[in-house]
């Protein structure tokens, strides 16, 4: 490695730490303001396009949990994530004939938003000797555009896939809406805890609501004193995404 691209690197690896440092001393902050503590709260980074490398970094640094959004890039890249210390979970939408690549390597799937999918993934973890822990997600914003199921179709989902074998509802997940503030967001991060909230006070077999999952890179905060525990950062952590 040349001396220029040893001082980029170590740049990027410094930026990397002091976003971390950032990053956990907000969610702190918003932890406290919301009645809780930070280790209430989950940080999961998302890792779509970026390497190994420096996802293994931020490991070291205290990360617990990273999250993939696509099948082909987890896979070409998991042989080299460090699972001793983190998690990995699949957080992006995901087809069915893709089910079979990520059973028994992920520890979450975030992302069922349909009794199709989960039945799959009920198929095969039980082929795999798994059981599959997975999040709800929920079109909160009604989104022609997006996946997840609309909230009043829901309790049905849930009480189908609760009757699964080898598969486990945590909880739920949104991608609300691009807001032009935090009025706006709020509103939607407000709804999903009203589901959550819900959901958790009937107390079904087979569906624990451990975790919401909604507030990414730019709303992270706002969603945290709305009642998520578990955020999905991105850029924030890493910077800019590079697609190649």
């Amino acid at each position: 490695m040349t001396e220029e691209l040893s001082i980029e690197k170590n740049k990027i690896y410094d930026a990397v730490k002091a976003n971390y440092t950032e990053i956990t001393e907000n969610i702190a902050r918003a932890a406290e303001k919301s009645g809780r503590k930070a280790g209430d709260i989950s940080f999961l980074a998302a890792t779509k396009t970026v390497e190994p490398e420096l996802i293994n970094y931020a490991i070291s640094l205290g990360l617990k949990k990273i999250g993939e959004n696509k099948v082909q890039e987890l896979l070409s890249k998991y042989e080299e994530y460090d699972l001793k210390n983190s998690e990995l979970h699949f957080i992006g939408h995901l087809q069915t004939n893709k089910v079979r690549q990520i059973i028994g390597k992920v520890s979450m799937i975030q992302s069922v938003d349909s009794i199709r999918l989960a039945r799959e993934i009920s198929r095969l973890s039980v082929r795999e000797g798994v059981t599959t822990d997975i999040l709800i997600e929920v079109n909160i914003g009604r989104e022609e555009n997006k996946s997840g199921v609309l909230t009043e179709n829901l309790d049905e989902l849930i009480g189908e896939i609760s009757l699964l074998e080898n598969i486990k509802v945590r909880g739920l997940m949104s991608v609300p809406p691009i807001c032009d503030n935090k009025q706006e967001i709020s509103k939607f991060f407000d709804n999903m805890y009203k589901l959550f909230i819900d959901i958790s006070s009937k107390k079904s077999d087979n569906v624990y609501m451990d975790f919401l999952s909604m507030g990414m890179s730019d709303d992270y905060q706002e969603a945290i004193l709305c009642g998520a525990n578990m955020i999905r950062v991105g850029s924030r952590l890493f910077g800019a995404r590079i697609y190649r």
